[in-house]
């Protein structure tokens, strides 16, 4: 029951710590001080009570406000004054919420640019492609300018993989002469993908 109860546990913790925080923390070292400031790089607009514990510094005694971070924005949320000579030894905490408290900080804030977050397809995707294959660049810069996640490989620079293909498929076909690519999706393997609308059909396909 222990054992059960442990690994329910270990689980637990692995979730969270794998699961994406809305807020990011920027540290910036300025004389004799150390200020913090918080990055949304969300669509939605968050209240977050920022607190720091530690030594080698002094901080406000004021009790720690909610302060509004703004849909993709950096606001500063606390700084801290750090001993003469002394290295500063300090741990965070941040909790974020977006039911939004009339109470909260309004401080300025300044826009950041968030890069477009990467698709994680429902197969996973991996191009490789051959010396004359004529529709491969075409269908890895459509991956790209769609943020999909995926691999490619260039078979003329893996050779153990051009091997390993080569034996999947035998003598009959020849890799160099294959103007389309062989795409891997979800461990099974396509030869016939002439360009991106038929990579997503074979993709979405159940």
């Amino acid at each position: 029951m222990f054992k059960k109860m442990f690994f329910f546990l270990f689980l637990l913790i692995n979730q969270l710590s794998g699961q994406e925080k809305p807020i990011k923390i920027e540290v910036r070292e300025l004389p004799n001080r150390l200020a913090f400031y918080g990055l949304n790089e969300t669509e939605k607009d968050y209240d977050v009570l920022f607190t720091v514990k530690g030594s080698n510094f002094r901080q406000s005694a004021a009790k720690p406000r909610l302060i509004r971070i703004p849909a993709t924005s950096k606001v500063h949320l606390k700084t801290i004054v750090l001993f003469r000579g002394k290295k500063p030894v300090y741990t965070y905490n941040v909790v974020a919420n977006d039911s939004l408290s009339r109470r909260a900080l309004k401080k300025e804030h300044t826009i950041i640019v968030v890069p477009p977050k990467k698709i994680k397809p429902k197969k996973h995707i991996t191009i490789y492609s051959s010396q004359n294959c004529i529709a491969c660049a075409t269908i890895i810069d459509s991956l790209n300018a769609n943020n999909y996640i995926f691999r490619y490989y260039n078979l003329n620079e893996k050779p153990n993989i051009k091997e390993q293909l080569g034996k999947v498929y035998g003598s009959k076909i020849s890799l160099d002469s294959l103007q389309t690519p062989i795409v891997n999706l979800g461990g099974r393997l396509y030869k016939g993908i002439e360009n991106y609308g038929e990579l997503l059909n074979e993709l979405n396909k159940e």
